[in-house]
């Protein structure tokens, strides 16, 4: 597979002022003079120069296009072969035709990820700085892409690098008192147990960091709850800014379920507007209320809208009450209006979930409710640690803590260190696997699946 050259559009589909056709492996260059005609200096095509000249069709006898290249020759290249990049205009149309014209002279398409992907098995990155290219260019907020630059330039790879040497250095101790039990050697059970305890605590903090991170990337699902006419649509619309739900007086007018995306401070929220929990007046809303119940018990957090205008009712306290073991923000909507609820009533209820009084229809502390919202349903990923974003990463770091843990707890229950060794031998792997020292090709396939053609 890396013996072809590959041949791809590398900026998004649709029509731009620019468009970039890339090229990579050994032939690239000469396949891209079979195409690409330099109106200067007699043809000649220095490295890592703009080069301005037409894409040209040799069987036609025409050109279809300006356009400039650039050579990149190998090993500096983004994938360290020799590379060409043909920046066109961004017509889908001409794009096509030069990945074409491309392919007629010798190249074949790229797979999905393949640049990256070769990148990587060229030597030039690794797994985790390849997840983190593909984290930065879909990246939802300017924090996750901070972050996913940082891991690009191997910030987390390091980390884990350093787990890594820490975890061989501890087996090394364990070992050298099997090996040379009476040579009296300064290092005790004490000082491998220490040296234990910070890397379990290292591993700890990088899994507990992976709830923050999945607020960057997947986001977490709010569900907004009451019963009908609380105003939740209204709600809805004023923290997406826009008219997404339909709002009237009328009850049961939201019968399925909205869903819409929204950033606040860089973490994402699945934003729900679902039917009001009310006893149903018909088939349909009977229906939408079975999902609503089903979508709320499976979200990340709960707004529970009361409408602070009218008295409160058993079904607003049944409300209180189901909803106090979930992660909940608590809001008495309407405040504009005359106050009828009893609120010390329901906040006995639950004291230590979140008050607010709020105005959906006139956006009264709604700044104010999207800092709760923060503050209460985003996971906090210590100061000055790294965040992990993917499962898999999350999965590989759980199976090194397991024997890890294991080891610790045999070295303080008495048993023998070639025991003790044999546990901690057992992280290496995952640790390795992490920044693909150890490959399984279908996991390599997988990560790579998910990147667009040209990366």
């Amino acid at each position: 597979m890396l013996e072809d050259t590959i041949i791809a559009i590398s900026t998004p589909a649709g029509y731009g002022g620019l468009g970039i056709v890339r090229l990579s492996g050994e032939r690239a260059l000469g396949i891209a003079r079979k195409i690409f005609k330099p109106k200067k200096n007699r043809g000649r095509i220095p490295p890592r120069s703009l080069v301005l000249g037409e894409v040209y069709d040799r069987e036609k006898d025409e050109s279809i296009d300006e356009a400039y290249l650039v050579f990149f020759p190998k090993p500096r290249s983004y994938t360290c072969e020799n590379a060409v990049e043909i920046t066109c205009h961004g017509s889908p149309v001409i794009l096509e035709e030069v990945v074409r014209l491309g392919i007629r002279a010798g190249a074949r398409p790229a797979h999905p990820g393949e640049f990256t992907l070769r990148a990587y098995l060229r030597g030039r990155i690794d797994i985790l700085q390849a997840e983190a290219v593909n984290d930065l260019i879909t990246a939802a907020s300017l924090e996750q892409a901070k972050i996913s630059f940082g891991q690009l330039k191997g910030k987390l790879s390091r980390k884990i690098g350093e787990l890594r040497r820490k975890i061989i250095n501890v087996l090394s101790q364990v070992e050298a008192a099997i090996e040379f039990p009476e040579d009296g050697l300064p290092i005790g059970p004490e000082h491998i147990g220490q040296s234990l305890k910070e890397v379990i605590a290292a591993i700890g903090r990088l899994i507990e960091s992976y709830e923050a991170g999945r607020t960057m990337t997947e986001g977490l699902s709010l569900a907004i709850v009451g019963k009908a006419n609380v105003g939740k649509s209204t709600l809805f619309n004023a923290l997406l800014d826009e008219e997404r739900a339909i709002v009237s007086p009328y009850p049961g007018t939201t019968r399925d379920y909205l869903r819409e995306r929204m950033t606040i401070k860089g973490s994402v929220f699945q934003l729900v507007d679902m039917a009001g929990l009310d006893k149903p007046s018909h088939p349909i809303e009977e229906e939408g209320i079975r999902r609503g119940l089903d979508l709320a018990s499976r979200a990340d957090g709960i707004l529970l809208v009361l409408d602070s205008s009218r008295p409160e009712t058993q079904a607003d306290l049944r409300l209180i009450r189901n909803y106090r073991h979930k992660k909940t923000i608590f809001l008495f909507n309407k405040c504009d209006l005359t106050g009828k609820i009893d609120k010390e009533k329901c906040k006995a209820l639950d004291r230590k979930k979140p008050w607010l009084d709020i105005s959906a229809l006139n956006g009264t502390n709604l700044g104010k409710l999207k800092e709760a919202i923060h503050r209460v349903f985003v996971p906090k990923a210590a100061a000055g640690e790294e965040v992990i974003f993917h499962q898999r990463q999350k999965f590989l770091l759980e199976k090194a803590l397991i024997p890890l843990e294991q080891a610790l707890k045999l070295m303080d229950q008495g048993y023998t260190e070639e025991m003790v060794a044999e546990e901690i031998r057992q992280a290496l792997p995952a640790i390795s696997s992490l920044t693909g020292e150890i490959r399984p090709d279908d996991v390599i396939n997988s990560i790579f699946s998910r990147f667009c053609v040209g990366k």
